[in-house]
């Protein structure tokens, strides 16, 4: 197909090599090699390695890393995730002690904590997120600790049990545009989302959420789910550039390139966000610390 103008259209994004913007050193050096070591050591899931993040290497040296509970597998098949799908493993209550414990070896500033989706459990996995936030502070007096949770399928008692242990961040990303969720989230809803924010925040607690983009929004959808977060009571927003994990999910429709997330940060502030990390490698923990 040819424009009206003779000049040749691109191909989609997914067929494309990465622009310039995006192509990054793997992470490798001695103190790498020492920290990954411990996480092995402790037989724990980071979703730096599970999700195949790109600033890996940079986070753990600065003393932030993010560690999985709940086990490997999730209950859910969003079209993005690089995450297994499937029938979980039995709970595993040990995991908040071996975290605790790599967070201590590790001498992590900034621990944040995330999950699979564990639906089949009446609390989403809420007790052993409260419990893995305790152990982490007796190890730890301070230690700053995010926690990225998942909706809990709306369950209010079980939020509370996060809530009521009081971490220094709250974090649930809504990931992308409300049009596009029974494709990438299908067993998510976004109001749902939105609750979660809103009940953080009514609870005094400093909350936070993140999209990706690329995955066929308009900037105009951007910008409504922007303003959604803010008037939820959303303190930080994080923005970044959504990667194919594996040729089985979804398709990158754009390479959003970084003026236009540098207009997203300029716009987000303008809403009243406390901060907007923006920019095509940042992920939900990148420069976590610097947030708090």
């Amino acid at each position: 197909m040819e424009p009206l103008n003779g000049d040749v259209v691109p191909p989609p994004a997914h067929r494309r090599e990465r622009p310039d913007w995006l192509k990054i050193r793997l992470p490798s050096g001695e103190n790498y090699a020492r920290l990954k070591g411990l996480i092995d050591g402790h037989r724990l899931h980071t979703v730096c390695e599970e999700a195949r993040c790109p600033n890996m290497g940079e986070c753990w040296s600065a003393g932030t890393a993010t560690f999985m509970i709940l086990g490997d597998v999730c209950t859910r098949s969003c079209g993005f995730c690089a995450v297994a799908t499937g029938r979980p493993a039995v709970l595993d209550t040990d995991e908040p002690y071996r975290v605790a414990e790599a967070v201590r070896l590790m001498n992590v500033r900034h621990a944040v904590i995330t999950s699979v989706n564990r639906d089949e459990l009446p609390d989403g996995g809420a007790a052993i997120f409260a419990e893995t936030i305790r152990q982490a502070r007796r190890v730890n007096p301070l230690v700053k600790i995010e926690v990225l949770i998942p909706d809990f399928r709306g369950v209010r008692w079980a939020l509370q049990l996060v809530i009521d242990e009081r971490p220094d961040i709250l974090n649930h990303n809504t990931e992308t545009v409300p049009r596009l969720y029974s494709r990438v989230r299908p067993q998510a809803k976004y109001a749902r989302s939105l609750e979660v924010i809103r009940r953080g925040h009514d609870a005094g607690m400093v909350t936070k959420s993140g999209l990706m983009l690329g995955l066929g929004e308009s900037p105009a959808e951007v910008l409504a789910v922007m303003a959604d977060l803010r008037g939820s009571g959303c303190d930080i927003l994080t923005l970044g550039q959504y990667l194919r994990p594996t040729k089985d999910h979804l398709p990158v429709e754009r390479y959003v390139p970084p003026a236009e997330f540098a207009e997203f940060r300029e716009k987000g502030m303008a809403l009243g966000f406390r901060h907007v990390e923006s920019g095509p490698l940042v992920r939900s923990s990148y420069h976590a610390a610097g947030q708090v």
